[in-house]
């Protein structure tokens, strides 16, 4: 998640929890359309913003790297030698980004914000208390889908619905192609998180960052360090855009290894977000890659080596029971 919040909210007419009140009233064929690209921004009355991308065109496809989730007790496990989904965001064109755009459609238990502009005087978010939202996949039987989430989308020191709402009620509901009104007449209820998660899955799987750096000899250690360029290389290379590099931890001049140097960057990988525009709905996966803002490529130390990759916990790892 993020906790900064770049622009305004926009809420959904309760009514018809719509994004737009001028929506197209199309039937939404989109197989009879042009595809339009996500980015520069479309204007939502002029083309039909369920077959285009009008509200999140730049779309983030994000990845973690944990060493431990929290929920070890509870069998809530890490992939072994994989990166795990975080989630697949909707920023605007120019970076900026929104969230919980339809209260109608809050499904998270932890709302973080717990405002829609993440300040005192936003819309409150209120705390879901419902069902998990693992259990509105059953009726259309998704169970492998299921499996899949569990394996793959992994929350730390929360556990895997909750934080699965929490993607979904914060991130999807801010995209015009995901709005309930794009289902037509037979939507069936819930219809739109099935699809929107198996959209983030697939484009998840594009996307093997554990592959791509070990390809590169980039592996998880705890006595080996690597260079912000080494992990970046092999990445733009293999997906064709810069990705956005994240690290936690020491900042690298707080360090013994940083004494006296004026690289104040994090120093601990910890994620990696693909950018990306589409032509049509993102669930139709035809994009093209882009490079993340020039503001912000990384906040990883620049410096020779000074970026730790960490193995996992011992206890905290499990071998898939289905293929990445």
């Amino acid at each position: 998640m993020r906790s900064t919040f770049a622009a305004a909210a926009v809420l959904a007419s309760s009514a018809s929890a719509q994004l737009y009140p001028d929506q197209s009233p199309y039937n939404h064929t989109c197989e009879l359309q042009t595809p339009l690209l996500s980015c520069p921004p479309q204007n939502p009355s002029l083309v039909d913003s369920c077959c285009v991308e009008t509200f999140g065109g730049l779309l983030l496809s994000t990845q973690f790297w944990s060493t431990y989730t929290g929920g070890e007790s509870e069998s809530q496990l890490l992939p072994q030698d994989t990166w795990t989904l975080h989630g697949l965001w909707p920023d605007f064109c120019n970076g900026s980004y929104t969230q919980y755009c339809d209260l109608t459609r809050q499904y998270d238990p932890i709302p973080s914000p717990n405002t829609t502009t993440g300040k005192p005087d936003g819309v409150p978010v209120p705390a879901y208390n419902g069902s998990n939202i693992g259990t509105f996949l059953e009726p259309f039987g998704k169970y492998d889908l299921l499996e899949y989430m569990d394996n793959f989308w992994i929350a730390q020191n929360q556990d895997n619905p909750g934080f699965w709402g929490h993607e979904f009620s914060k991130h999807a509901t801010c995209y015009s192609t995901f709005n309930v009104a794009c289902y037509g007449p037979q939507y069936r209820k819930h219809e739109e998180v099935v699809d929107f998660f198996e959209t983030a899955i697939r484009y998840y799987k594009r996307f093997p960052t554990f592959a791509w750096l070990k390809d590169a000899d980039i592996t998880p250690s705890n006595s080996t360090t690597y260079s912000y360029a080494d992990i970046r290389d092999p990445l733009v290379k293999q997906h064709g855009g810069l990705p956005f590099i994240g690290c936690t931890g020491p900042r690298f001049n707080t360090t013994a290894a940083g004494k006296n140097s004026t690289d104040n960057g994090y120093t601990v990988l910890s994620e990696v977000w693909y950018y990306e525009y589409a032509y049509g709905r993102p669930q139709d996966m035809r994009t093209i890659p882009t490079d993340a803002s020039a503001t912000y490529f990384t906040n990883c130390a620049k410096a020779e080596g000074a970026i730790h990759y960490p193995e996992r916990t011992n206890g905290s790892v499990r071998v898939p029971t289905i293929p990445f």
